[in-house]
């Protein structure tokens, strides 16, 4: 089978959604309302394309001089104003267009190509190219014309517009692909989308995927149910137990936890949660190390935290045994945070870490009905790299003992579960640990009382 030969991006993301990139000599509309990006992605793909030793005209159909451009492009890293001029190109068709026509476009456009022997063509404004075209079968020569000479000179074009063109329109049947780029509103929070319509001779991911604009560019994440399928795969390794850090815990879970398994801590604020995955993390070495990937406590506080209870995270730490990390809850994207952690875990051959706490995740992601598959995948990937995970959950109501689960799917996703609670005992306020689900080791459920002192954490029964 014939494979189509490829243009790589270098925008993180970007060439994943087309399963492979651009194809090399094919053509494409990148569409979306004023604001919402396609400039840089243009310019972003055209001086990457550079880079790799092409040749970029950047040809406009609208008024803005392009110093103005310049200007803004200039804030972001992958301009290069040494390149403008020599190997990308950029040319003003604007007078052409008004005084001359479309045809006359055309023949500016060729002429550039073949002098510049460009391997890329920008077009921006394919709108005022549009309004001049008196019918429907102008548009669509003017684009065949300009495809049937690039195509020859073995140039891929990128069309930018800023209509939002149906699927019917003359533009769309013309190009092998589409490229629409969005901005919706969530509550108060403005969410950048992209989705791939139309690709011709390639794959895609469908549907509409998150993506940011920073210093870099842009940054596209796929959605992450989409790119991972390893949900409950586990490792080829033998059996192996791991301790929790609790000794009294171990005791009643068949001497500790299995090897690449996902444990959920569950209770309310202050019963617990962290100062369990304090201890989870403390059996960490340089030749197995562990990740704090935490939401609320910064990498101080957690340091702190850790040493109240006799642990020292500073010297696991210098010692390369433990890296923490502090993702603020507001920080948002959900698919951002969860490959930074996936990266984090593979640069740093990761073999232990405790998420700090499932609902900051949860509360990154812009549409919530994804969170159940977003965490199934996430602890998923985690478990098929041979990661032991432990993971906590802040239930926040209580009824007859039992938690009040948000997202009750995440229950069904790991495989040991622990509530921790607080339970009135005479006079007193006892911290209890029950074990609600151990997968793969046979468990003792009674309740256990949860003690802490500056020597770390006791459990006994009740």
């Amino acid at each position: 089978m014939n494979q189509l030969k490829r243009l790589e991006s270098g925008i993180k993301g970007f060439d994943a959604l087309l399963k492979g990139g651009l194809v090399a000599g094919a053509s494409y509309i990148i569409q979306g309302r004023p604001g919402s990006g396609k400039t840089i992605l243009a310019n972003q793909l055209g001086f990457n394309h550079v880079r790799q030793n092409g040749r970029v005209l950047f040809a406009t159909l609208l008024a803005e001089p392009h110093d103005r451009l310049f200007h803004f492009l200039s804030t972001l890293s992958f301009f290069d104003r040494g390149a403008v001029g020599q190997s990308i190109q950029f040319v003003s068709a604007f007078d052409t267009l008004e005084n001359d026509g479309l045809h006359e476009v055309v023949k500016l456009l060729r002429r550039e190509i073949t002098r510049q022997r460009s391997s890329m063509l920008i077009l921006d404004g394919l709108l005022n190219a549009r309004s001049k075209a008196e019918t429907p079968l102008d548009t669509k020569q003017f684009i065949a014309e300009l495809q049937g000479h690039a195509a020859f000179a073995g140039c891929t074009v990128l069309f930018l517009t800023s209509s939002q063109l149906d699927d019917g329109s003359p533009e769309h049947t013309m190009v092998d692909g589409v490229i629409e780029m969005g901005e919706d509103m969530v509550g108060s929070r403005a969410v950048r989308r992209i989705k791939m319509r139309k690709t011709r001779g390639s794959g895609a991911i469908p549907g509409a995927h998150e993506f940011e604009i920073n210093d870099q560019g842009i940054a596209i994440y796929p959605r992450l149910e989409c790119m991972l399928t390893r949900t409950g795969a586990m490792p080829e390794h033998p059996y192996t137990i791991l301790s929790s850090g609790i000794d009294g815990l171990d005791a009643h879970i068949g001497g500790g936890l299995v090897r690449s398994s996902v444990t959920m801590i569950m209770g309310p604020s202050g019963a617990g949660k962290t100062s369990l995955g304090i201890h989870f993390l403390s059996g960490c070495s340089a030749q197995e190390p562990g990740l704090y990937f935490g939401f609320h406590e910064s990498p101080q506080r957690a340091r702190a935290k850790a040493r109240s209870l006799g642990k020292d995270f500073a010297a696991l730490e210098a010692a390369g045994a433990l890296h923490t990390v502090w993702t603020p809850a507001s920080a948002g994207l959900i698919d951002r945070v969860c490959y930074d952690l996936l990266d984090r875990v593979e640069r740093l051959q990761i073999k232990r870490v405790f998420i700090d706490s499932l609902n900051a995740l949860s509360r990154a992601a812009a549409d919530q009905s994804r969170v159940p598959n977003v965490l199934d995948t996430l602890l998923g990937e985690l478990r098929a790299r041979g990661v032991t995970v432990m993971a906590s959950w802040e239930a926040h109501r209580l009824f007859d003992d039992r938690p009040s689960v948000p997202a009750p799917d995440v229950s069904g996703v790991v495989d040991n579960l622990l509530l921790v609670q607080f339970v009135q005992h005479r006079t007193e306020l006892q911290r209890q640990v029950s074990i609600l689900k151990i997968r793969d080791n046979a468990y003792d459920p009674s309740p256990l009382e949860v003690v802490m002192s500056n020597a770390g954490i006791t459990m006994q029964k009740v």
